[in-house]
Formats: structure tokens, C-alpha cells, sequence
């Protein structure tokens, strides 16, 4: 992964990932684990490939080539942005923002919905999560209740 070349996104615009198929080529899974396992560390300096990161999480039972070219892209990703992480500025503006998102169904096994958000104190980003929901939504009104 030394010279590979890096992409502009941790993941793909509109990728789905989901198990195994039947004719999809498998992988060793310890290798994919452990490389997961690697990212999730990551993600607590940098949390732009936190959702990235979740959706490769989910697959940890029978990888296929699929799964690690998508978590391989992250690291292509983090090729590119070696120099980004958390910088905590003293600006004097000083507003509590936050940012929340979902994919709406988007794991294509259950149907669940995968939910994030971040919190930025000023320019700062002091807290971020993305978590798949424990159960199912139908498009209606009650999700942003959850």
C-alpha cells in the first residue's frame, strides 16, 4: 500500500456492501480482521472514515474480495490525507453545532439504518458516532424521533 494511489473519498458514492453470496470469491478472514480491527483504532484521531469504517465492520464473517477492496480504499483514502486530523484552534467563536445523518435502510442484509452525527464546540470536533439501529424504520415521521 506503500505506492498505491489515493482516492479523494473513504468510500464509494452510493456503495453497498452486503454478506456473502454464494458465488462471490471468499478471503482469509484474519487478515481482514485484523486490518479492520486497525481502522477502527484509527478512527478515534480521524473522524472522517468513521462511517467507512462501520460499514466494513459489519462484514466480519466470511470477507470476500469485495469487503477488502472496499476496506483497502480507506486506507487509499488515508494515503491521501496523511497531514488531516483533529486540530483544536482557540477561536473565539465559540457555538455548540452539531451534524446528523442516515442512510435510510442502507444495509442491504436487514434493512437497518445506519445513524451518525457529529459535535463541533467552535471549529472543534468534540464528540462523533455512527451506530446501525436496532431495528427496522419505514419511511414515516417516527425516525427522527429514534
Amino acid at each position: 500500500m506503500l505506492n498505491c494511489k489515493f482516492v479523494n473519498t473513504p468510500m464509494e458514492c452510493g456503495a453497498k456492501l452486503s454478506k456473502v453470496k454464494k458465488n462471490e470469491e471468499k478471503i482469509d478472514s484474519t487478515m481482514f480482521k485484523s486490518l479492520v480491527g486497525s481502522l477502527r483504532y484509527l478512527t478515534c484521531a480521524k473522524p472522517d472514515i468513521l462511517f467507512a469504517v462501520g460499514i466494513v465492520s459489519c462484514i466480519m464473517e466470511n470477507p470476500t474480495k469485495l469487503h477488502m477492496m472496499a476496506a483497502k480504499r480507506i486506507l487509499r483514502y488515508n494515503k491521501g490525507t496523511l497531514d488531516y486530523g483533529i486540530f483544536y484552534s482557540s477561536s473565539n467563536d465559540f457555538k455548540l453545532m452539531g451534524y446528523c445523518g442516515s442512510d435510510f435502510a442502507g444495509d442491504l442484509d436487514d434493512r437497518k439504518s445506519t445513524t451518525d452525527f457529529v459535535f463541533f464546540y467552535g471549529n472543534n470536533a468534540i464528540s462523533w458516532c455512527s451506530k446501525k439501529q436496532p431495528i427496522v424504520f419505514y419511511l414515516d415521521s417516527s425516525f427522527e424521533l429514534v
